[in-house]
């Protein structure tokens, strides 16, 4: 059996293992969490392999790309723009971490390297560094900040951080389950998202872990209703990447039940100072290159981000349908379109504090308005409440026979997924 939130005040009654039972035994809960929290920690160590092997796919082609070119056969060619011009190394180990830092990872570790531009060019394009204008600091910073202390370099300092960062939001999620839902639907929630395709950002130099940290904590300190830590960390998520103004939307909800319900003014701490990460950045990035609005205009020249309300997303899908397998990257927008899709049924289901429900539909509606990079797998993970009414479901008795297939074919997907973005076969 389990228990769900009240839809209208989000509020919850206890955990299932301790809901109506007088012989519930807080000393058996507790010994069945660190149980659960032992077999997240193997899995997430799993997950990582997965994302290792499909960097490790990736440096292998590489290898055999450049044996092609060294025999002159016309076929020979080079996934890897990397290493176009150059030779393969003989490890590795610097091809995978290539991988893993490509993509964003390239803007973010320039930003560690050189801070932001102090003008940004007229019609900037991609292809020039001013465009790294376009990239949030709290990650970056981080970076730079563990460098220092790190030995390795700052591409390492960088994979280092998430996975770190990796395991705090997974735990942060599991906690937010069990206090929901109970220990054994915190333990699901948590092997999931571990293995869920998406988390393959959480081994990239990408900012998804740091914001899905900030997420989660910014979640759990409104449930507690201490409303100046949950406006701290919700002003530290929208200065990490610009889906984090899901976190105001989070925070603005809270407080109206919390002033609706209780009369707690206090609460309205959280939503005010939500923004005030991406409107610092904002005025910041502004007066350090002497143009007011510059973010937008990199976004709008640089990366062509203009909103086709959805349009994209639902084109490629119908792309993968009526043309299957000739284009990775509609493949995987309509992957993601109907993995969402399942996982907002879960949720209609098993339903969650309107707090979270508010911060998913963001988070949505914030991947599909794009005009180029829509519905992706990073993007569906950033919604991580999703996973745990899904965690619910696959913890009914009749659904449980289901969970080995579901945890397999994450697992492959997450290395199928790792080593097509590291040949450049679709935008992550």
């Amino acid at each position: 059996m389990t228990t769900s939130p009240d839809p209208t005040t989000g509020t919850t009654s206890p955990p299932p293992d301790s809901a109506g039972d007088p012989t519930f035994d807080p000393g058996a809960e507790a010994s069945a969490w660190r149980t659960a929290l032992r077999r997240a920690g193997l899995v997430y160590l799993f997950s990582r392999l997965c994302v290792a092997i499909g960097a490790a796919i990736v440096a292998a082609e590489l290898r055999a790309d450049e044996n092609l070119r060294l025999a002159e056969l016309p076929w020979a060619r080079f996934a890897d723009p990397h290493y176009a011009a150059k030779p393969i190394p003989r490890n590795a180990v610097r091809p995978m971490l290539d991988v893993l830092t490509s993509w964003d990872g390239i803007w973010y570790l320039r930003i560690v390297r050189m801070g932001y531009p102090h003008s940004v060019q007229p019609n900037v394009t991609y292809e020039v560094s001013d465009a790294r204008a376009a990239f949030f600091p709290a990650y970056p910073m981080l970076v730079r900040a563990v460098d220092t202390v790190l030995p390795g370099g700052d591409s390492v300092a960088a994979l280092f951080t998430n996975f770190v960062l990796g395991a705090v939001a997974i735990l942060l999620t599991g906690l937010i389950a069990r206090h929901l839902f109970g220990v054994r639907v915190g333990e699901r929630t948590m092997l999931l998202m571990a293995l869920f395709p998406g988390s393959f950002v959480l081994s990239f130099a990408y900012t998804e872990a740091l914001l899905l940290v900030f997420a989660a904590a910014c979640c759990w300190f409104l449930m507690q209703r201490q409303w100046l830590v949950a406006g701290v960390f919700a002003a530290l998520g929208t200065a990490t990447r610009p889906n984090g103004i899901a976190l105001i939307a989070a925070c603005a909800v809270a407080a109206f039940f919390a002033i609706k319900d209780r009369r707690e003014w206090k609460a309205l701490i959280a939503p005010a100072l939500a923004p005030v990460g991406f409107i610092a950045f904002q005025w910041w990035i502004g007066a350090h290159t002497g143009e007011r609005g510059v973010w937008f205009r990199v976004q709008t020249e640089a990366w062509g981000e203009g909103t086709s309300f959805g349009l994209t997303a639902i084109t490629r899908t119908v792309k993968a349908f009526t043309h299957p397998l000739t284009s990775p990257t509609n493949t995987i927008t309509a992957v993601s379109i109907v993995t969402l899709v399942l996982l907002l049924w879960f949720l209609r289901t098993y339903r969650l504090p309107p707090l979270f429900v508010a911060y998913v539909v963001v988070i949505v509606l914030l991947m599909l308005l794009p005009a180029t990079v829509t519905a992706r797998p990073r993007f569906v993970f950033t919604a991580f409440p999703l996973f745990i009414p899904a965690a619910v479901w696959f913890e009914r008795r009749d659904h449980r026979q289901l969970w080995p297939y579901v945890m397999s074919a994450c697992a492959a997907g997450l290395v199928g997924l790792t080593a097509l973005y590291g040949v450049y076969g679709a935008i992550p």
